[in-house]
């Protein structure tokens, strides 16, 4: 996604976030956080959806914590580089990552992932859910899912769909698909959604898979058509596309979801001092709103409540990787 932030929009939510300075000086004394500059690690390259929404909430965060929140952009392997500098930063309060579950997954898909998310890294907070997005070129005058299968159908040869991950569910959800369907897809990985979305734009690869903040507004701008997405109902954010389950496809209902974490060993009153921020943050009207608007489903949580979601999560996305016949790579 490559929407970014103005200064005004910046300045507008800081100034709904705080009334004063002198209210800005009395919350850093209260936040619990270091005294410090503090620091968001994200797994993308700047512009993306995770970016984005990384950047947006930074501003807020500043100004009620009083302390300067910078971006970490530590791009490369699906996010898991950032998640593997989050794994070694000081568990000090300084340093968090805000990381996509298309990044968890991959432990399950490649041996070499340098990270457990079990115990190398401590949740503070859910973020949101996300669906995953399928989506075709404009350039092939497809509206809806039954004239893409028809499509397919007639196009024997062009069988493939781009994924901006591969061995997570922008891929796995492009393959389950396929098999619903009847009609198997081929995965073409991507660097990232920009030169997905570019390939797609030109006609170069009729479909593409990768979450809905990644897509929404090339969507809405008309450089790719959404036909479906991954949830139970429609996301928030776009309720006139319609997801699988609707269109009679019950088995391809999966969320995805964004999370706060922290470096394992971080202390207990540092998590809840980072938690309480982040919850409020997100909960702000104007927030939310933006959140919603980029294809987030705006959800919180405590730390015990999202490593119970991971937990179930990681066990049914492992049956269907195996369903699938993925094997990780090494």
């Amino acid at each position: 996604m490559t929407k970014t932030i103005t200064r005004r929009t910046s300045f507008a939510l800081a100034g709904a976030a705080l009334a004063s300075p002198a209210a800005t000086a009395a919350r850093a004394q209260q936040t619990g956080l270091p005294d410090k500059a503090l620091k968001i690690l994200v797994g993308f390259p700047a512009g993306g959806g995770t970016d984005v929404m990384a950047r947006f909430l930074a501003e807020p965060l500043k100004q009620r914590t009083g302390r300067n929140v910078l971006i970490d952009n530590k791009s490369g392997a699906s996010g898991t580089i950032a998640v593997e500098a989050l794994k070694n930063s000081a568990p000090d309060g300084t340093t968090i990552a805000y990381v996509p579950s298309a990044t968890i997954v991959q432990k399950l898909t490649m041996a070499s992932v340098p990270f457990d998310p079990m115990t190398d890294i401590t949740p503070i907070t859910l973020a949101g859910t996300v669906q995953t997005a399928f989506c075709v070129s404009p350039t092939i005058g497809v509206n809806t899912l039954p004239e893409y299968i028809a499509w397919l159908k007639r196009n024997p040869t062009r069988h493939s769909f781009g994924t901006t991950a591969l061995g997570s569910f922008t891929h796995f959800f492009g393959v389950m698909a396929g098999r619903e369907f009847g009609i198997p897809l081929e995965p073409v990985p991507y660097r990232g959604a920009a030169p997905l979305v570019a390939d797609l734009q030109g006609g170069h690869i009729a479909a593409g898979c990768g979450g809905i903040t990644d897509f929404l507004e090339h969507h809405r701008a008309g450089k790719v058509k959404v036909i479906f997405t991954s949830g139970l109902k429609p996301t928030t954010s776009a309720p006139e596309i319609p997801t699988a389950t609707q269109l009679g496809y019950p088995k391809l209902n999966i969320l995805g979801w964004y999370v706060f974490f922290a470096p394992a060993r971080t202390p207990p009153a540092l998590i809840d001092a980072w938690g309480n921020e982040l919850r409020t943050v997100l909960k702000m009207p104007e927030v939310d709103k933006k959140l919603t608007d980029l294809g987030l489903d705006v959800e919180t949580s405590t730390p015990a409540e999202f490593t119970q979601r991971m937990t179930t999560d990681l066990a049914r996305w492992k049956t269907i990787i195996d369903e699938i016949g993925y094997k990780p790579a090494q």
